[in-house]
């Protein structure tokens, strides 16, 4: 039944979405750090956690929510994302600024401090692009070919990132949490593309 498909993809997304903080909440690396280190780490897991969300409601990929109102949603989870990534980095900041610092020139000696710095200047980039989409006066497919690509840097170097640091996510949800965000975003992306075509070959 079609109620029955409904509710196991949602309970399916709810469950990619919270195993991986609840797993998190539980690890033993967590006993003796700062709130401060806490609230990082876990803004963190969030983000990640909101990449995934993030091309299902654009591709219209949830059942019981229409492409227009996922868009919207789109752009509101877009919003929460950025505001995980800052409050990321800043906890960070106020744990040790030097580590920061040296992530930010591209000189840490911590390989995955690189593909999240990558990964938060593309997020930046995109969502810059989205607020500022009809000022900068770009035509649509133009736009949407420079968001999509900043997009996927954001998605790829979030996976790398979280895969190579070894803290408080547990591996195999985290590992999880990677492949679903990405492959949720190569799907919604080979679509929108197809869907595009079909949209400029009616006009045409």
């Amino acid at each position: 039944m079609k109620w029955v498909r409904k509710a196991l993809i949602w309970c399916a997304l709810a469950a990619a979405v919270t195993v991986p903080v609840a797993a998190a909440a539980t690890s033993p690396l967590l006993a003796w750090r700062q709130p401060v280190y806490i609230a990082a780490g876990f803004a963190g897991v969030i983000a990640m956690a909101l990449l995934l969300v993030q091309p299902l409601l654009v591709a219209g990929y949830l059942p019981g929510l229409p492409r227009s109102r996922g868009r919207r949603m789109h752009r509101w989870v877009g919003g929460g994302l950025i505001a995980a990534v800052v409050i990321h980095v800043a906890a960070l900041w106020l744990t040790s600024p030097p580590d920061v610092i040296d992530a930010l020139l591209f000189v840490s000696p911590t390989p995955f401090s690189a593909w999240g710095v990558i990964a938060m200047w593309a997020a930046f980039a995109a969502a810059l692009l989205a607020a500022f989409r009809r000022r900068l006066n770009l035509h649509l497919r133009t736009w949407r070919r420079v968001h999509t690509a900043f997009t996927a840097v954001v998605v790829v170097g979030s996976a790398v990132h979280a895969m190579l640091i070894e803290g408080t996510m547990e591996t195999m949800s985290k590992a999880a949490l990677c492949v679903l965000a990405l492959a949720a975003t190569v799907k919604a992306l080979a679509d929108l593309r197809v869907w595009a075509r079909r949209s400029t070959s009616r006009r045409g």
